[in-house]
């Protein structure tokens, strides 16, 4: 292995046991996603849920069904 490539790959390899190092002794606090994260997201798609509801079935729309056999041509007046 080239003497430069040997350094980087050790001092990346000292990085990453000096994070592991530095998070292993902290004291996890929850976070606001920790502590809501869930609910938030559980919130958001029951809003959502609810909002398209509501317009879907406020729409009046009628779904699937075909003109074939409905729409007859009118009298050509020319």
């Amino acid at each position: 292995m080239f003497p430069l490539a040997r350094a980087a790959q050790s001092l990346v390899a000292r990085g990453i046991q000096h994070t592991a190092v530095r998070g292993a002794h902290r004291k996890h606090e929850p976070t606001f996603h920790d502590k809501y994260g869930t609910m938030v997201l559980l919130g958001g798609a029951s809003v959502f849920t609810a909002v398209w509801g509501y317009v879907f079935t406020s729409l009046n729309v009628q779904w699937g069904i075909s003109p074939v056999g409905r729409v007859t041509p009118s009298e050509w007046r020319g």
